[in-house]
């Protein structure tokens, strides 16, 4: 296999996918995956991509608005309207691509809604839109020459060398050596340095290590937002998502004295924004002296939801839970960051011929909280803007690509054990739903000793290593933030 490509992207959810897919076909592409292709936050979203697909009925600049309110109009305008103006042209690309989302009796693509939005502009399939997305554009990476894919290719390191990038690569216990003119980051969130994600396993911020290292900007990694409807289920570190979707149809929160609460805290009840939900339930929790907490759709025609919700409502039964009779167990977890790798509306970075696009950049869209069913939306848009100017850029002379040497040290010991569930435990306890400022100083203090400790120790580089490097980096940036 030939080690120089013209473009190398890290990471295999939409934003990569896509991004491969809008560059040119003369390039030469390798994209490389942590783990096997389907694995990634992408095809884990239920919901669906928020655009304005019926003019009839809506229109950009509510779209626009209501990303405003919910991000408490700390969004980047330039940013947004870029979303807001490109999203439904990129949606329509994903239809000839063959995405099957949902259709009505009429044969119309059926929109339904989520909280925070004023409009039905959700496309969807079934609750499993992440996976229908990411399948799809799977089929049509796989029929593109010029596309290599590398799975369970683990990054353990990126450099800036002349005339391009090199990225230390771990397969099969053996270290290559890959580079490329542009590289492109798409490696996701950060879940996985809480106890308690909706995210993917291979959530560990990785990306974004990889540019903090660089030198590249990292803006605004404390944003990171709490889904209020994860079903609460202490058993694992994975916890399944309750979409939004379910009360975007009518479902009710009850307390743990079966009591509707949202009165008391917001006008928009439960379709207030997510942020604005998970802090009712802290607060109501407090109040009621408990963390039971239930989401109840039992009203709703039992066969519309079992058609609706299939994947949740399969879940559930097996979690020993009838979506259409009874009340769900939830509580607010980990979900998604806002912040990230600070990038331009091309998904530039600080660094030239750097790249990010997805949930592992910082595109400024969703200010202080993410409208519900942006992020699909947000990681088509920014990750074919990344494409286009890759493109553009390819109009000019190429310089050679000077690999970087990268030295690996010969090492029989891993790191001490316990480590990330340590930076798990710090962070779910200072910077949860409403942030412990004092938690959070001595927190920040005990993680600055950790990553010193993995950084500065003779280790064998492997998965654990490379991963709980990458979670003592997001978790100090973030705390930095916080204090």
């Amino acid at each position: 296999m030939p080690n120089n490509y013209d473009v190398i992207i890290i990471g295999s959810g939409v934003a990569g996918l896509y991004a491969a897919l809008n560059l040119d076909q003369n390039l030469k592409i390798l994209m490389l995956c942590k783990r096997e292709l389907t694995l990634s936050n992408s095809a884990l979203a239920q919901g669906g991509v928020a655009a304005v697909f019926d003019e009839s009925s809506d229109d950009i600049s509510l779209h626009e608005h209501d990303t405003f309110v919910a991000g408490g109009f700390k969004n980047d305008p330039k940013s947004l309207k870029v979303l807001v103006a490109k999203g439904p042209s990129d949606v329509k690309k994903l239809i000839d691509l063959g995405v099957d989302f949902d259709k009505d009796e009429q044969g119309h693509i059926h929109l339904t809604l989520e909280g925070g939005h004023s409009r039905h502009r959700i496309l969807h399939h079934k609750d499993c839109t992440g996976r229908e997305i990411v399948d799809k554009l799977i089929l049509a990476v796989q029929q593109q020459p010029n596309i290599t894919v590398l799975g369970n290719a683990l990054v353990c390191d990126l450099k800036h060398t002349t005339g391009g990038f090199s990225v230390d690569v771990l397969r099969d216990e053996q270290h290559e050596t890959y580079s490329s003119h542009y590289c492109v980051l798409c490696t996701g969130g950060i879940g996985r340095v809480y106890e308690y994600t909706t995210n993917s396993a291979i959530a560990t911020g990785d990306g974004i290590a990889l540019a903090y290292d660089l030198g590249a900007k990292i803006k605004n990694l404390s944003l990171v937002q709490f889904h209020p409807t994860a079903f609460a289920n202490k058993k694992t570190r994975e916890c399944f998502l309750i979409s939004e979707a379910v009360r975007g149809e009518g479902a009710y929160l009850l307390n743990c004295n079966g009591e509707r609460f949202m009165s008391r805290y917001d006008d928009r009840l439960e379709l207030a924004p997510r942020d604005v939900v998970s802090k009712a339930i802290i607060a109501e929790s407090k109040v009621t002296g408990s963390e039971h907490f239930y989401l109840d759709i039992s009203h709703k025609d039992s066969e519309y939801l079992k058609n609706r919700f299939p994947m949740i409502y399969e879940n559930l039964l097996l979690e020993g839970f009838d979506l259409t009779k009874d009340r769900v167990p939830i509580f607010p977890c980990q979900h998604y960051l806002m912040g990230g790798i600070d990038v331009d509306t091309s998904g530039r970075t600080t660094i030239d011929g750097l790249y990010a696009a997805g949930e592992c950049s910082h595109t400024g869209v969703h200010g202080n909280n993410r409208l519900a069913s942006n992020s699909l939306l947000e990681a088509i848009v920014f990750s074919h803007q990344v494409a286009e100017d890759i493109n553009r850029r390819f109009d000019s002379p190429m310089q050679d690509i000077f690999p970087f040497r990268f030295e690996h040290k010969i090492s029989t010991e891993h790191i001490p054990h316990g480590l990330r569930t340590e930076i798990r435990s710090i962070m779910q306890h200072s910077h949860f739903v409403v942030p412990d400022w004092q938690a959070a100083v001595k927190g920040y203090e005990r993680i600055c000793e950790i990553k010193k400790l993995i950084e500065d120790g003779d280790y064998i580089i492997n998965a654990d290593y490379v991963e709980a490097r990458s979670l003592a980096t997001v978790a100090k940036i973030i705390l930095e933030e916080v204090i």
